[in-house]
C-alpha cells in the first residue's frame, strides 16, 4: 500500500537544498502540508537567505501541494517557536518533524577553533533539541507524532577531521533513545536517519563517479518510511546509493568480579571474557545495564554461598 501523508503536517529543517529539499518535495508529493525551514547560509552556517526555501515552496505549490517557508535559525528557540506557531495557526497540527539542518566546519582536532566545535553542537544537537521541544507538547496532546533525527556514520564510527560533527551526530542518538522512553504512551515514534548522499555539504569530498550514485532521493525513501504511520521506533536507519541497513549499540554479556577481585590487574587478566560478544545483547535503557550487573552479581554471590 502506498504511503500517504494526506491530512498530515510536516516540518523539515534545512529544506532549501540537498537532502532537506528532497525530503520536503517527497512528503508534499504524498499529500503532506510542509513547512520548508531554511536559514539560507552557506555550508559553514554563515549568511542568510530565503531564496532556496521559497523555490521549494513554489515547486510544491505548482504541483498542487500546500507549503510555506520559514527562515528560523534552529539554534534560536524563539525563532523555532514562531515557526511552529505559524504552522499551528495555518493548519492546526504538526505530525512530522525531520531534524535535517546542519553545517560543516571540518578540521583536525588540533587545528579546530573551539568556536567551530561549539557551532556544530549548537546546530546539529541543540537545533534538534529546539525543534523537537517546540513540537513535543503538540504531539503529546494529539497522541501522534513522527520525529526523525539526522545522525551520521561520522558520529557512529568516527571520521578524521570531524570531531565536532561526529560528537554532535552521536549526541542526537542519545537524545533519540531517551525521548523514545518518554513518549511511549503518545504514539510518537522517534528514529534516526544516517544518510550518505552527494549534496552541497559533501561537495568536493568524494570522486564524481561516487557522487552520481549517492542521489538524495535514495536517502529520502528511508526518511519517508520513518515518517509513516507504520514507522519503527528507536531505530537508526542508514541509507545511501540504494543501500539500506540498521545500526545499533550492543553490549557484551560481561563478567562478575567479587570485591576482592575488583582490580585493574584482574580486569586485564579477564579481558578476553569481558569483550566476548557471543552473548551480546541490545539494551533498551540505561537502567537495563544496571539491572544486568546487579542480577549477575546476585547470581554469582548466591552460587558461592
Amino acid at each position: 500500500m502506498k504511503i500517504s501523508f494526506e491530512g498530515k503536517v510536516a516540518i523539515v529543517t534545512g529544506a532549501g537544498n540537498g537532502l532537506g529539499r528532497s525530503h520536503a518535495l517527497e512528503l508534499a508529493a504524498r499529500g503532506a502540508k510542509v513547512v520548508v525551514n531554511e536559514l539560507g547560509g552557506d555550508r559553514t552556517g554563515l549568511g542568510r537567505s530565503s531564496e532556496a526555501a521559497q523555490e521549494v515552496v513554489e515547486l510544491i505549490k505548482e504541483n498542487g501541494g500546500e507549503a510555506f517557508c520559514h527562515g528560523a535559525n534552529v539554534t534560536n528557540f524563539g525563532e523555532v517557536e514562531d515557526m511552529v506557531k505559524q504552522a499551528m495557526e495555518k493548519w492546526g497540527r504538526v505530525d512530522i518533524l525531520i531534524n535535517n539542518a546542519g553545517i560543516l566546519r571540518d578540521r583536525s582536532f588540533s587545528k579546530m577553533p573551539i568556536d567551530d566545535f561549539k557551532a556544530l553542537i549548537d546546530v546539529h544537537l541543540m537545533g534538534s533539541v529546539n525543534c523537537t521541544k517546540a513540537v513535543w507538547d503538540i504531539m503529546r496532546e494529539q497522541n501522534y507524532g513522527r520525529i526523525v533525527m539526522t545522525t551520521s556514520s561520522s558520529g557512529m564510527y568516527g571520521n578524521f577531521g570531524q570531531s565536532n560533527y561526529g560528537a554532535a551526530k552521536m549526541a542526537v542518538l542519545g537524545l533519540m533513545k531517551t525521548l523514545v522512553l518518554e513518549s511511549a504512551k503518545h504514539d510518537i515514534c522517534i528514529n534516526s536517519l544516517a544518510p550518505t548522499a552527494a549534496t552541497r555539504m559533501t561537495e568536493g569530498l568524494m570522486p564524481e563517479e561516487f557522487a552520481k550514485l549517492l542521489a538524495p532521493e535514495s536517502v529520502t525513501a528511508a526518511a519517508v518510511y520513518l515518517c509513516s504511520e507504520n514507522a519503527p521506533n528507536s531505530t537508526t536507519l542508514c541509507a545511501g546509493a540504494g543501500g539500506y541497513a540498521v545500526s545499533d549499540i550492543y553490549e557484551s554479556d560481561g563478567i562478575f568480579l567479587s570485591p576482592d577481585e575488583q582490580s585493574a590487574e584482574t580486569i586485564s587478566q579477564r579481558w578476553d571474557d569481558i569483550i566476548d560478544i557471543s552473548k551480546q545483547a541490545k539494551l533498551t535503557s540505561g537502567a537495563e545495564q544496571s539491572q544486568k550487573f546487579v542480577l549477575k552479581a546476585m547470581a554469582e554471590l548466591e552460587a558461592k554461598s
